[in-house]
């Protein structure tokens, strides 16, 4: 056997008076397993990189109960604001020399003292990170350690404050006796696995339909040479053995490539993740398990798919017979995959619309990939039953149209890996179009020119950020505003009290003096509440109820739809209410001054330091900015899915590339023969054109079918119009019918060269 073996591996590198084709084939096996390796590592390293992440948060989890000889650590939480992002800060104090230290510190940081996550930290040091720092408190002095964060991209940080001021914020704060709760291991949960089960098959069955295209590249050179090795006294399962030791030698070498490219991505991941996402890289390891699974696996389909290719195939010492008649397909398990993918996706008509309900998920999950399996395994036989009932056209028609009949699967199979690539993305595409429109109108302030920085505090310390601020530079106003709820029995309305400038930062309510008050409704309509309401605030114990305040009937409804989005409904000025004393809430002080607006914001930053989590300073329309970098990730995000696919879809091509040059090859007698015999060179191209282009468009329809397909429940539970966008849609399709122009132009050298006069003497 080892014998065998050996000499598989010599025809595998050098392979004869062949040599070259050989070493394509394994060039090309070894890339397609190379790819295929790469992308499952990096799957099988999500389980245990999730798991890390969620391990270090539950060892950095506080933990309250009371525990004996522990002195508590003071601890209260609060968000600065960091741009477009936000840090969480925890201050810090302890009451004892036994008290808790954080896991990833050396010590508890000393009143004034600022440690910080190591992202965090980055952004401190790089651009911007001086309006950074003007949001945070106090002076850093060391980074948390990656046991102390959950996630590489993690913003925390801890301040050190005494203990008295902490205490001062009574319910709010908590006394922590330790770290770290029991870790009970990871379970995907079902909208996960909806997640990540179609993304597989949409990423991994291109690649494994590449893998087998390639394997079987060259299958009529390597029957030959088969069947010269019967002549010299080997039987068929010696020469099985040595066709399995030819592809043996592409698949190791795919294999070593794929684990060298990503062990090279594990030590960069961290830089060249989309959408600003960080990871720990030695978070990002495959588990033994699956790695042994990939290791046998890809290989063995690379072996399977050549000896599953001599299945119908008899090879002889005086050469190779192969079944005249192809068998015919059979239908009922093709057609049992989708129909199982349908009823599963049939089943959420059962949930209600807009549920997030762990059995729909799962339905999801599981109707989508068998959906997508089936939908390959039916275009086979598809492409069968439609060239059977093809007759008659031109020469080069009919020259396709009856190689496809006497031999469809091959092409049809590859062009599967095409099928499933188009209905993932425009399912992703569908999905991600549908949810983005809903959130794509931006609540635009309208008069954020005139106080451009708001900073949010309490009541309590309403006065002392007003004179903090009015001493900050370039501040000429400064324009405090209470949030309340006004509540009539069952109805509830949120709204702000203010003067004129704070309250045209909510919104466009034209003229307006002491004494006014305004209605924001949707643009569709809504009534303005009329009566006694009851004012009501919030404090650390809860809700609080103030004064009965009658809504003036001269209040004024302004319709404007994105500025009902701002959260506000009810626009009072102080005079409106008549001198009513307003109970405890939150405080939202605008700052109107002169200079740039972050300049402003960060002068005004600096001068409320010192009240730390009472006082928190941003742009007055940082919503927008907030909106606007979400539609930022969209776009990324969409951008990254539009690359993948065509990635994919360019392997889809290099199988049908492939296979056209391995038919090509394979026929190169017959077509030398049509070409002697007048046949002209063109009519011939048109035939390995409309060869290729027909199971690619049904290919196409059917994607498009079973990718609007995927994506309507989807959207069903998630409570959203059904958008497709068109342009992307046609990009895709266009890009497919490109693929087909570009594989026959590719062939071309090839099919002049088979067909001149002295190619058809030398066979």
């Amino acid at each position: 056997m080892m014998r065998e073996l050996a000499l598989g591996l010599r025809l595998a590198v050098g392979g004869g008076r062949m040599s070259g084709a050989a070493l394509l084939r394994l060039a090309m096996t070894a890339f397609g397993i190379a790819l295929a390796v790469a992308v499952l590592l990096p799957a099988a390293a999500v389980h245990h990189l999730v798991g890390a992440q969620a391990e270090r948060k539950a060892a950095i989890t506080q933990i309250t109960q009371p525990r004996a000889g522990v002195a508590p650590l003071l601890a209260y939480n609060w968000y600065a604001s960091l741009g477009e992002d936000f840090a969480q800060v925890t201050a810090v104090a302890p009451t004892g020399p036994s008290s808790p230290v954080p896991p990833g510190l050396s010590r508890l940081p000393a009143p004034g003292e600022l440690i910080v996550s190591p992202e965090l930290a980055a952004k401190l040091a790089g651009p911007g990170g001086g309006s950074f720092k003007a949001q945070l408190p106090g002076r850093v002095v060391d980074r948390i350690s990656r046991e102390g964060v959950s996630g590489a991209g993690d913003l925390t940080a801890y301040y050190g404050v005494p203990a008295a001021q902490i205490e001062a914020e009574g319910a709010d704060s908590r006394k922590v006796y330790a770290f770290g709760r029991p870790y009970t291991g990871l379970g995907l949960s079902a909208l996960m696995l909806g997640i990540i089960l179609p993304i597989a098959a949409v990423l991994l069955l291109p690649l494994l339909i590449f893998v087998t295209t390639a394997s079987r590249m060259g299958a009529a050179q390597r029957e030959r040479r088969l069947a010269a090795l019967r002549l010299l006294g080997l039987d068929s399962p010696q020469v099985k053995r040595i066709a399995a030791a030819e592809s043996l030698v592409g698949a190791v070498l795919g294999l070593a490539a794929g684990i060298g490219f990503f062990a090279l991505l594990r030590t960069f991941v961290a830089d060249i993740l989309p959408f600003g996402l960080r990871i720990f890289p030695e978070d990002l390891v495959p588990s033994w398990p699956l790695v042994v699974v990939i290791v046998l696996l890809v290989p063995g389909l690379a072996v399977g798919s050549a000896l599953f290719g001599l299945r119908r195939t008899i090879v002889e010492p005086l050469g190779v017979v192969r079944q005249g008649k192809p068998v015919r397909r059979r239908m009922w398990w093709r057609w049992a995959l989708t129909t199982i993918g349908v009823l599963f996706l049939a089943a959420t008509l059962a949930f209600e619309r807009g549920t997030g309900d762990t059995p729909a998920a799962l339905a999801l999950s599981v109707g989508s990939v068998f959906l997508l399996v089936g939908v390959a395994a039916l275009l086979p036989w598809l492409v069968e039953r439609l060239v059977e009932r093809l007759h008659g056209g031109s020469p080069s028609w009919q020259l396709a149209i009856r190689r496809l009949q006497l031999d469809s699967g091959t092409a049809s199979r590859v062009v599967s890996g095409l099928v499933v690539v188009l209905a993932g993305t425009i399912l992703i595409q569908g999905v991600i179009t549908s949810l983005a429109s809903g959130d794509n109108r931006q609540a635009t302030p309208h008069g954020v020119a005139a106080a451009p920085v708001q900073v949010q505090t309490t009541a309590a310390h309403e006065a002392e950020v007003g004179k903090l601020v009015a001493a900050a530079p370039g501040v000429t106003g400064v324009h405090p505003a209470r949030t309340l709820m006004f509540r009539s029995g069952e109805q509830r309305d949120y709204g702000m009290v203010g003067d004129c400038v704070a309250l045209r930062v909510q919104a466009d309510i034209g003229d307006c003096s002491d004494g006014d008050a305004f209605y924001l409704a949707p643009a569709q309509g809504g009534a303005a509440p009329t009566g006694k309401v009851v004012l009501q605030g919030y404090s650390h114990a809860g809700e609080v109820n103030g004064p009965e305040w009658t809504v003036p009937g001269t209040i004024r409804v302004v319709r404007s739809d994105d500025a009902a989005r701002s959260g506000q409904s009810l626009l009072v000025t102080p005079g409106a209410l008549g001198g009513l004393a307003l109970p405890a809430s939150s405080v939202a002080v605008y700052v109107s001054g002169t200079g740039d607006p972050q300049a402003l914001t960060d002068d005004v930053a600096r001068a409320v330091q010192p009240l730390a989590w009472n006082a928190t300073a941003t742009k007055s329309d940082y919503l927008g900015e907030f909106r606007a970098r979400d539609q930022r990730l969209v776009e990324s995000f969409r951008a990254v899915l539009i690359t993948a696919s065509l990635f994919v879809l360019a392997v889809a091509a290099m199988s049908l590339l492939m296979l056209s040059i391995e038919q090509i090859s394979e026929r190169r007698r017959p077509l030398a023969a049509l070409s002697a015999a007048g046949v002209p060179i063109g009519v011939l191209a048109r035939g390995a054109l409309w060869q290729t282009g027909i199971p690619v468009v049904v290919g196409v329809v059917l994607a498009v079918a079973a990718g609007l397909g995927l994506t309507a429940p989807i959207l069903r539970l998630a409570d959203r119009p059904m958008i497709i966008d068109v342009p992307v849609l046609l990009t895709l399709a266009a890009t497919t019918v490109v693929a087909v122009l570009l594989v026959t132009a590719l062939t071309m050298p090839l099919l002049r060269q088979v067909t001149r006069l002295d190619t058809l003497r030398s066979e």
